[in-house]
């Protein structure tokens, strides 16, 4: 008899990923409201790489640097949008841009130093 049922290896256990897209958001949710550069930062990059581990695990992507890219053209609209509209916020909208700055340079990076075969895992 089975000790439990209906568990086999050839099921995935459960993902990590939506808890750091759920704690990416309210982080830098918190440094954009109250201007505090680096948590903005840190929450952006916290959910843009959880956003583009997500893609990559669930096969949206076939690895996570395009995805790094992906992420970070909406954050370079949102950051250009706080800084140039009638919004009138020039520091977070840096500190959003910041953040698609480096996640660029991660995906650059990552598709740089990284062998072209599947990824292993």
């Amino acid at each position: 008899m089975d000790a439990e049922p209906g568990l086999s290896e050839q099921y995935r256990t459960a993902s990590p990923w939506p808890l750091f897209v759920a704690l990416g958001i309210p982080i830098s949710e918190l440094g954009i409201l109250f201007g505090l550069f680096p948590l903005a930062v840190g929450g952006l990059l916290l959910f843009g790489g959880s956003v583009a581990g997500l893609a990559t695990e669930s096969s949206y992507a076939r690895t996570p640097w395009r995805a790094l890219f992906a992420v970070s053209v909406p954050l370079f609209a949102l950051g250009a949008a706080f800084m140039y509209t009638a919004i009138d916020l020039p520091d977070r909208g840096l500190a959003i841009v910041a953040a698609g700055v480096i996640l660029v340079a991660a995906g650059l990076a990552g598709t740089l130093f990284t062998p072209d075969g599947e990824p292993a895992y």
